[in-house]
């Protein structure tokens, strides 16, 4: 019988989507005018990962594609050698909250947190703690605008002292 319960349990948490509370605050809100957002995108700093691990040079390019999503070319160098990995994001009932794949039919979180008013810089959370980027429309970012990025970081309860300054031009 308690064998029968756990099984029940973990079938109700995977089709529910049951997980763990996420220590940070990655809510989002406001709109997006995606005209606005696309375009290039320098990486300035990251959380470590696998999938862009010893990449610098990283930016992002999101173009509309003809099905309604968004075209997502990332490039940079690894090793001395180009770098590419091309996905596709789609929208969500929140503007600022889309779902991104590199791999297939895996969908990943892309919340934009924080966002310039006039679209020059970028806080990019996902569904949990594990994911940080700050981007930006050039490949270097004023003191002040890193300060307020990383203020805004803290406030959240992401750990700041984990990002990866990317090298750039």
């Amino acid at each position: 019988m308690k064998k029968l319960l756990t099984l029940l349990i973990m079938c109700l948490c995977f089709f529910t989507g049951c997980k763990a509370q996420s220590k940070v605050d990655n809510s989002v809100s406001g709109d997006l005018n995606l005209d606005k957002y696309l375009g290039t995108w320098y990486e300035i700093a990251r959380f470590d990962h696998k999938f862009e691990r010893g990449i610098q040079f990283c930016k992002a390019q999101y173009s509309l594609r003809e099905d309604g999503k968004v075209a997502v070319l990332n490039t940079g160098i690894k090793d001395g050698k180009p770098s590419e990995a091309k996905g596709k994001a789609k929208f969500t009932d929140n503007p600022r909250i889309l779902r991104v794949s590199f791999f297939g039919p895996f969908y990943g979180d892309y919340r934009i947190m924080l966002l310039d008013e006039n679209y020059q810089w970028v806080l990019v959370g996902g569904s949990d703690e594990s994911y940080l980027w700050i981007l930006a429309r050039t490949p270097k970012i004023s003191d002040e605008v890193k300060e307020t990025i990383l203020n805004e970081a803290m406030r959240r309860g992401y750990d700041v002292e984990k990002l990866i300054w990317v090298e750039q031009e």
